[in-house]
């Protein structure tokens, strides 16, 4: 708790007068363009990993980054997501996994998560994705995945969940008059590495791959700036 106290008067004493005026825009309200729903591991930080400053990212996070698919139930993820996108009006949602992920690891193993009731039913949403990595490898029904396919179960868990938010009336609307766009994404912490993928695909690639055109876009609108008039 040290760290923590020494953190906020360190905010608070330089942090916060070198920053005013964008905190006093902040004060106003915020128009976030980008949903960005990943895990609740201590590990991630969506605005270091994106390099966005306070007010451009709209976070959800939960255990193994889940989206339950749209029911009459309202739960913290659904009430998020409506407002996400229909009140602030974002255009893209990232779902974001990672490596390591120890919400996935149970989901390999639910017998290690018998003692957590809530934990359990919450990682009832990784089934798809588990049922798909066991049938791909022929494994015995409820029988234990192996961690050997545990980076196979953290991107085929994105891709599920990328199902899953398609699922929200919201989202789909949006998605259907191509007002919103939906990534996923696993970052690897030990590389800082990310892999991607679209709503449409069943499979990962490199970010400077996936996002080739829009880096040679930006790379050309940087060049125009430095260009001597």
């Amino acid at each position: 708790m040290e760290r923590v106290i020494r953190g906020v008067m360190h905010f608070r004493q330089d942090v916060y007068p070198q920053n005013k005026d964008l905190f006093g825009t902040l004060a106003e309200g915020q128009h976030p363009n980008v949903l960005f729903i990943t895990c609740s591991d201590s590990r991630i930080d969506p605005n270091m990993l994106t390099g966005s400053a306070p007010g451009r990212l709209f976070i959800c996070r939960n255990a193994g980054n889940i989206i339950p698919p749209h029911s009459n139930e309202t739960g913290g993820m659904t009430a998020s997501i409506e407002y996400a996108v229909a009140v602030l009006g974002v255009r893209h949602i990232i779902i974001c996994g990672h490596t390591d992920c120890g919400a996935v690891k149970g989901a390999l193993d639910m017998a290690s998560v018998e003692g957590l009731p809530h934990v359990k039913e919450w990682l009832s949403h990784t089934r798809s994705a588990m049922e798909i990595v066991r049938e791909r490898h022929q494994l015995p029904a409820g029988h234990r995945i192996d961690d050997c396919h545990l980076d196979e179960a953290i991107e085929e868990n994105v891709l599920q969940q990328v199902q899953h938010i398609k699922t929200h009336p919201i989202v789909a609307a949006k998605l259907a008059t191509q007002k919103i766009q939906l990534h996923g994404w696993v970052y690897h912490i030990d590389s800082g590495e990310i892999r991607c993928c679209g709503h449409n695909s069943n499979e990962f690639h490199k970010f400077d791959e996936y996002y080739a055109e829009a880096l040679q876009q930006l790379a050309q609108e940087d060049a125009a700036q430095q260009a001597p008039e």
